[in-house]
């Protein structure tokens, strides 16, 4: 799978005359560009370096702290455009930039946060594009946690497991997904809804959420779906209670 060209297919449902190939050659471009601003000895840490300057110095891509939560930040044609992203976008980024190079790069989807770090064995370090690409060790990762959620959430090994491109695409869409429901935009919040479905059909807390933005659509039929299943799937979810007494509001 291609990782940009599926995020920037996604994006077209945000923008329907995007053109995929304009961005594609773009990040080809600059994976061109960079390759010449690397060093002839492809030692890793230097790469990651050269990767820094080039993306987050000279090109000025950066982390949007002051305005995260627009929706601009989660597609990719629009964080190319205006060299600004959230983690993930930006390590879609970083990771797209690697795999030109043929330097092998993967996601790692901490809780909160998303960083990248080098694929073989004996790479202990990872690179957090949303920081300018500050190298990290497990023990900084900690910190990121600690940062983010406080000093109550531990780092779990299986945090820092690689994730997969489909993993990656579909956390991306999450992030979307919930930009609009707390907007009550729910027809897009569905529309990414379904998308994630398309990715992992079946999963029972997309089905519950899609049913749910069903019943507030007011597509009865279609919500009962989503939340029986929902239902028989995950019997001893906490909110099963309240998943069944919308259900039950539906069929009376």
């Amino acid at each position: 799978m291609d990782l940009s060209r599926a995020a920037l297919c996604y994006a077209q449902a945000e923008y329907p005359k995007l053109n995929t190939d304009a961005y594609l050659n773009r990040l080809a471009d600059m994976a061109e560009e960079l390759r010449d601003r690397l060093p002839p000895t492809p030692y890793p840490l230097k790469i990651i370096q050269g990767i820094n300057r080039y993306l987050f110095e000279e090109l000025g891509f950066h982390g949007n702290a002051e305005d995260y939560y627009d929706p601009r930040n989660s597609y990719l044609n629009e964080v190319l455009e205006r060299r600004t992203g959230i983690p993930i976008t930006l390590a879609v980024v970083y990771l797209e930039l690697a795999r030109r190079l043929s330097f092998g790069m993967v996601g790692v989807a901490l809780p909160g946060h998303f960083l990248v770090r080098p694929n073989f064995a004996g790479a202990e370090i990872f690179v957090d594009p949303f920081h300018s690409g500050e190298i990290l060790f497990e023990q900084d990762c900690q910190l990121r946690l600690s940062q983010i959620f406080g000093q109550g959430v531990h780092l779990e090994p299986q945090w820092l497991v690689p994730a997969s491109k489909r993993q990656i695409l579909a956390r991306l869409l999450t992030n979307l997904k919930y930009i609009y429901l707390n907007r009550q935009q729910f027809a897009k919040t569905l529309s990414l809804v379904e998308l994630i479905l398309q990715i992992f059909p079946d999963q029972p807390q997309e089905r519950r959420d899609r049913g749910l933005l069903l019943y507030h659509l007011e597509r009865w039929a279609q919500a009962a779906q989503d939340l029986e299943f929902y239902l028989t799937r995950s019997p001893d979810a906490r909110d099963r209670g309240a998943i069944f007494e919308i259900l039950r509001k539906i069929q009376s």
